[in-house]
């Protein structure tokens, strides 16, 4: 019997085992529900199977025992509802390794493929061409949503209202509220560019130039996603949601964000090399900043902040970047 067999009757399983996966599983185990976990470590599947505790990536969280972890992706082939949680830039590896059944996936991750250049609902969709897609995204701290703390967000569904009623039951809890949207594109620009632009805010910090500064980054950081959104077809109200701007705020605020304490490590004067190989978790902000340059590039879509980080992270010293966005020719904001 595998680890997995006492959680057959769940009908949401949840596809990594990371920060977000596990609290992601805390959520929907909170009311007594079975919920099975696939985790990539076998040690994060022992120790949630025996300590009900993930000590890598949440080891703050005392996990619910209705949570089952496993290894096995087999296990996960019968459910007919999962949340894929696993780092964009591993999700299509994950998907395909999937035995094929039609089913809801939801996609938490926030990033685009950095091999095709692919929005993840497109990634998933050429994968798993059976199964409707949704995606789930806004202003999400993992050890809040553990904990239990209110928390929002959006629900893009590819498959419509009809989608929307089949997973607004299964994921909704009393404090962890999804709303619904049928705008992909949005929901997905939303949680890809606001970590390119977390790095920027946590290098304003990191060279202390203040909060007037941070703020202005933000309010023209929301600019360029809105600008680059537009561009491949979002909806203006999507990203001054949850998803968009709510994540925004949220991510370029805080060192509990990984792209904003990356951002602030490099703004001291880190090594890019050298502090990217030193984090277990991934800041998903490294791989996209890289793919949205080009697209944006190939567009004529203005994005001065994302390019900005760009050359951060390709070795450009901080103060260089920033004096060269501050050099910038004077402008129209709406243009800007």
């Amino acid at each position: 019997m595998t680890t997995a067999d006492s959680g057959v009757g769940a009908r949401v399983g949840v596809l990594g085992g990371g920060a977000w996966g596990t609290a992601l599983a805390q959520m929907l185990a909170g009311d007594g529900r079975a919920v099975i976990l696939w985790a990539f470590e076998p040690e994060v599947v022992e120790a949630i199977n025996r300590e009900h505790r993930n000590p890598l990536y949440l080891a703050s969280a005392e996990l619910a025992p209705g949570i089952r972890a496993t290894g096995e992706l087999a296990d996960m082939a019968r459910l007919e509802t999962l949340l894929v949680v696993t780092p964009a830039q591993h999700m299509g590896r994950v998907l395909a390794a999937m035995p094929s059944h039609p089913r809801d996936l939801v996609l938490c991750s926030k990033g685009i493929d950095a091999e095709t250049g692919q929005f993840l609902n497109r990634r998933a969709g050429a994968i798993a061409p059976g199964s409707e897609i949704a995606v789930l995204s806004g202003p999400t701290f993992a050890h809040e949503v553990a904990a239990g703390l209110p928390t929002a967000v959006t629900l893009a569904c590819g498959g419509g209202e009809a989608q929307w009623d089949r997973l607004a039951p299964k994921i909704a809890r009393t404090a962890f509220r999804p709303y619904y949207s049928d705008d992909l594109v949005g929901a997905e620009t939303g949680g890809a560019v606001k970590n390119v632009l977390a790095i920027a805010c946590g290098v304003v910090d990191g060279l202390a130039l203040g909060q007037n500064a941070r703020a202005a980054l933000i309010a023209r950081g929301y600019a360029e996603m809105l600008r680059f959104g537009e561009a491949l077809g979002a909806r203006a109200e999507t990203l001054a949601g949850l998803c968009g701007l709510g994540d925004l705020v949220l991510t370029c605020s805080s060192t509990a964000s990984r792209n904003f304490s990356l951002g602030k490590a490099l703004g001291e004067g880190g090594d890019p090399a050298a502090l990217m190989a030193d984090r277990r978790t991934v800041a998903e902000g490294v791989f996209t900043a890289p793919v949205l340059a080009r697209i944006a590039g190939e567009r004529g879509i203005a994005m001065p902040i994302v390019e900005a980080v760009n050359r951060l992270l390709a070795g450009s010293p901080a103060r260089e970047v920033v004096a060269a966005l501050l050099a910038r020719p004077l402008r129209s904001e709406s243009r800007a």
